[in-house]
């Protein structure tokens, strides 16, 4: 029986309180301010690790950004993964998730051998949630989406999730390889082994691939694969809450409120 390989696709997103956009490239400014692993793909990298556990195998990282995301990538191999795959590149920037999902997906292909793609439902500082289905186009993979809990029978080489509905949940199956993205919250991702935190952070633990190693299509990466373009910045209006004092008898003052909502509703 082949070894179980799983890819765990993970972002480094500035944190939320600190998100920029630069008004001259109208891109998000990654460079001045603090950034986390994305938070959802925590609960990916969660459900891939315990399927090794189970299962053995190896789960591989990959991303897609600049240099800097290498350090924080690490950190996920001092949870358990055993690889990183890091596309980095200038040619990828300002890549929107047409863009990212073929560059990821390239990427997939030069790994090979890939069983099963985890990726978080979305990412904080996007929030399209448009990456796994785009994987699974971009390969031709089934996917399964929203999935809370994973059944893995490798004997029969297939997968199924459970997925919320309203009033309970719904069990999907599907052939491996396929692409499932991973319900937030749905576990509780492990904190990092420090006793593998020297060989996690050792030479020899990250691949990076630029545009040439990975042999992409230069008019389907970056801005130019980007059919979304962002032309205009404009700040949305703040609301200001309104406090007005109701004074009276309680009859005077049911009647200001019901005059009050007249004047809302209409």
């Amino acid at each position: 029986m082949p070894e179980l390989h799983s890819v765990v696709c993970m972002k480094v997103v500035p944190k939320p309180e600190e998100i920029r956009v630069d008004p001259q490239t109208r891109q998000l400014d990654r460079l001045n301010v603090r950034h986390e692993f994305n938070p959802p793909d925590m609960n990916a990298l969660e459900a891939a690790l315990v399927l090794k556990e189970r299962f053995g195998g190896l789960v591989s990282i990959l991303s897609m950004g600049p240099p800097f995301f290498e350090p924080y990538l690490r950190a996920g191999l001092a949870m358990g993964a055993d690889h990183i795959y890091l596309l980095s590149d200038r040619e990828f920037g300002g890549a929107d998730t047409l863009a990212t999902t073929y560059t990821l997906a390239e990427g997939i292909k030069q790994i090979g051998g890939v069983d099963l793609i985890f990726c978080g439902e979305e990412t904080s500082d996007g929030a399209t949630g448009q990456v796994p289905p785009g994987l699974a186009e971009w390969l031709d993979y089934a996917q399964l989406t929203l999935i809370t809990e994973i059944d893995l029978d490798l004997s029969k080489q297939r997968v199924r999730g459970h997925r919320l509905i309203t009033g309970g949940y719904e069990i999907l199956q599907t052939p491996i390889p396929c692409v499932i993205s991973v319900k937030t919250g749905c576990n509780e991702p492990r904190f990092m082994d420090y006793r593998i935190k020297p060989w996690a952070f050792s030479e020899g633990r990250v691949t990076v691939w630029d545009t040439s190693a990975l042999e992409a299509d230069p008019d389907s990466i970056g801005l130019a694969g980007s059919p979304t373009m962002v032309t205009e910045l404009a700040a949305a209006p703040s609301r200001e809450r309104q406090r007005i004092m109701i004074k009276g008898s309680s009859q005077e003052i049911v009647q200001q409120l019901t005059n009050l909502i007249k004047e809302i509703l209409h």
